[in-house]
């Protein structure tokens, strides 16, 4: 593999001489990696500009969706921001009760951790707006999910992703709000999306920064 610059990319090419077509991708670090057989550079080169604009909106979204990380242990990640573990006493003592240092055991301190901050702080988000939305639900549940933030059923249970504590709380508000709407439409219709801004305007902003978030799991 060498590497070359192309404009004001970095390509990292890989050639082998089994293959038949020539592929470029874009891995989350956003290295463009460019695979072929044995070419020119001039085919290099022409393949590459054939594939600029693609490979510039691969590379922002990648930017635009950059994962939150933290150093587990040392920080943890509450409404959109950073802290310090030392910052937040009850998981700094659920952590210091651990006798034996093993990843899984802290992996479970910090997610107990966010489902003890949804039950504190979601439930009255929701009690809140259920009220002035005149909207009855039967009961709250939490869960860590992979996929979703929140969802709604026929039986009126409301289930939020204990990782929506990670969210600003605006991007919080907003997942409650639009489950709470689906207890009156069970369905995306335009009914239902002016329910949402009704009660959370700019909401489509607000679904948009959420489906940038990109959150690293324990």
């Amino acid at each position: 593999m060498n590497s070359f610059s192309f404009k004001d990319l970095e390509i990292e090419h890989i050639v082998k001489k089994g293959m038949k077509n020539s592929y470029i991708s874009i891995k989350d670090e956003a290295r463009v990696i460019l695979k072929t057989p044995e070419v020119s550079k001039e085919f290099v080169l022409k393949l590459l500009d054939d594939k600029e604009l693609w490979i510039r909106k691969k590379l922002l979204f990648i930017k635009e969706h950059t994962p939150i990380r933290v150093k587990i242990e040392d920080e943890v990640l509450l409404f959109g921001e950073i802290y310090s573990v030392d910052e937040l006493v009850s998981l700094r003592q659920k952590l210091q009760k651990i006798k034996i240092n093993s990843h899984d055991k802290i992996h479970k301190c910090y997610n107990d951790f966010y489902k003890e901050s949804a039950l504190e702080y979601i439930v009255p988000r929701v009690k809140y707006f259920s009220k002035v939305m005149q909207l009855d639900y039967k009961e709250i549940k939490f869960r860590k999910m992979k996929s979703r933030w929140g969802s709604c059923n026929s039986n009126k249970i409301l289930t939020f992703n204990t990782e929506l504590m990670k969210t600003k709380k605006e991007l919080i508000d907003y997942v409650v709000v639009h489950e709470l709407a689906h207890l009156k439409y069970m369905n995306h219709s335009k009914k239902f999306h002016a329910l949402v801004e009704e009660f959370l305007p700019n909401s489509q902003y607000f679904s948009k920064e959420l489906k940038k978030i990109r959150l690293v799991s324990f």
